[in-house]
């Protein structure tokens, strides 16, 4: 599908020519696909990591396998994101977006026929690979379908799929495996997948794509980019676990990474065409923007990873329970869209990243006074607050981040913008996971020596336990009274570690509060609004 005749500075029928789509409700419908397979990939990460031991026992996967279904995704999504500016150019948004789409469906059957861990991963890597090219390509149609004057509701659209998603995986995760098995995580995404297809390439309109791109690729850049930003993910993911520098295969990864990110960027500066263009960091509102993405991807990720965390350790809650819990976060972001779009509109963006950015590290402050007792309520305000902000601050981000640049620029921006918030998530989980063991160590050990012997409380304490035991006819009520007392530390300990990590959350928001500053107020460039 083609539209209105193209500008005059780009002859029609050469490759990358620009067309200016009308906006229209096959055009809004068109997008509306885009966004659907945009929600669909990042729901999928979160949906499969509620079900991993029902998937496990499925596959019959050891407890090693294990890690590489949510690995083998994260890995091939993280290479792909960077990689869609090029081959946004080289294909045309519609083409890359409906055949990223059409893969993603054709590897989700996959994933559900798999009969072994080997198959499920090599489905997953596709999987994986095709949600990176949907995602960024849908930031990038936003700027290059719609004008300015449509440009708020489309970008609090993609705001709410980008924190909406994570939110609600857990439940719908849990609810899917309960209800009608494991394999339907993977079947779900059958039709809506071949909607998003159908509806791209019909209803989008094309640029022409730029096949000799494709002869000209830097392959050594390509190679250098996917070990360094694999291992990077690798490490990331598997650090924590596996003690860092303590392995041996840590050590080997993160040697691949070194050599990987020098052959990238060798070949980044020194190219006419690198597979990667960087220079969208020259542009202060874009290298401002992606830091700040960064670290509210540290508060989005990292209060959907603690959350359940503590609520399945310390309060026993299962997936579904977990899920009804961190449900509200996804409901208080629908109610503020409209609200978050008349404010976009209205106020200096800036205020209303400084207002967004303001409430998520709020919303983890109050969440640093848990106790063992906390529930929803307890949970309630915070994520209100979360939801609210997290909406402002993306929908605004992206705004200013691609904002002033140049339509030829924004494909590759794009990709770079979502790689910086999907690394500010990887990253902070890691720091999270390991501050997560330091703190627990620590709040043990300071519990544990308070746990004097001698003190006549505790001997109460234990005495009374001990007899209740007796009556209940428990065997040897004094070693199980002990053990009582052991795992009321623990859980106090655990609950201490979880409030010192929710006030580590606030304060990467607050020090990233220090970037608004240096951000301008973006005005629309003169080849955005509705450029394809």
């Amino acid at each position: 599908m083609t539209d209105t005749a193209p500008p005059v500075d780009a002859p029609a029928g050469k490759p990358g020519a620009i067309t200016y789509p009308k906006s229209s409700p096959a055009l809004w419908f068109g997008f509306a696909s885009m966004a659907l397979g945009n929600f669909m990939s990042i729901l999928d990460i979160q949906i499969v990591a509620s079900s991993l031991r029902e998937i496990q026992a499925g596959v019959s996967a050891s407890a090693d396998e294990l890690v590489w279904i949510q690995t083998s995704y994260l890995v091939a999504e993280v290479i792909a994101i960077p990689l869609s500016g090029f081959m946004g150019r080289a294909l045309s948004i519609r083409n890359l977006f409906s055949a990223a789409a059409l893969g993603f469906t054709v590897a989700s059957l996959g994933c559900a026929c798999a009969n072994s861990i080997q198959t499920l991963v090599f489905f997953r890597i596709i999987q994986g690979f095709m949600g990176g090219f949907m995602m960024p390509t849908t930031f990038a149609a936003a700027f290059l379908l719609f004008g300015e004057k449509d440009r708020a509701t489309v970008n609090v659209m993609l705001g709410m799929i980008m924190t909406s998603a994570p939110a609600m995986g857990p439940a719908l995760g849990g609810f899917i495996t309960s209800a009608l098995g494991w394999h339907w995580l993977f079947l779900v995404n059958l039709l809506p997948g071949l909607i998003c297809a159908s509806g791209c390439f019909f209803l989008i309109p094309l640029k022409t794509p730029n096949w000799g791109l494709l002869r000209r690729i830097d392959v050594p850049g390509l190679i250098g980019m996917a070990v360094f930003l694999g291992s990077l993910e690798i490490v990331l993911e598997e650090g924590p676990r596996q003690g860092w520098l303590a392995s041996s295969e840590i050590v080997v990864y993160l040697c691949a990474l070194i050599g990987g990110a020098g052959v990238f960027f060798w070949r980044a500066f020194t190219l006419e065409e690198p597979i990667v263009k960087l220079d969208a960091f020259s542009d202060r509102n874009f290298a401002v923007c992606s830091l700040l993405a960064f670290s509210v991807g540290i508060g989005l990720y990292g209060s959907v990873y603690l959350q359940p965390l503590f609520l399945g350790q310390v309060r026993g809650y299962n997936a579904l329970q977990i899920g009804q819990i961190m449900f509200v976060t996804g409901v208080f972001m629908l109610l503020s869209a409209p609200f978050a779009r008349q404010l976009i509109m209205r106020i200096d963006p800036r205020i209303s990243i400084f207002l967004g950015t303001s409430l998520v590290g709020g919303s983890c402050l109050m969440q640093a006074h848990l106790t063992a007792q906390s529930s929803f309520w307890e949970f309630f305000w915070p994520q209100a607050m979360r939801g609210c902000g997290l909406i402002l601050c993306f929908a605004t981000l992206s705004t200013l981040a691609l904002g002033t640049m140049a339509p030829q620029k924004i494909q590759s921006a794009s990709g770079l913008f979502n790689l910086t918030r999907n690394l500010g998530g990887a990253i902070g989980l890691a720091i999270l996971s390991t501050m997560n063991d330091f703190y627990t160590v620590f709040h043990r050990t300071a519990l544990g020596e308070a746990l004097n012997m001698g003190d006549p409380m505790l001997a109460d304490r234990l005495a009374a336990a001990s007899a209740n035991l007796a009556a209940r006819g428990v065997t040897n009520p004094d070693t199980a009274a002990l053990a009582q007392q052991i795992q009321i530390l623990n859980r106090e300990a655990a609950v201490m570690t979880f409030n010192n990590l929710f006030v580590v959350i606030a304060g990467f928001l607050a020090l990233s509060l220090l970037a608004i500053p240096l951000l301008s107020k973006a005005k629309p460039n003169a080849g955005s609004g509705a450029v394809h």
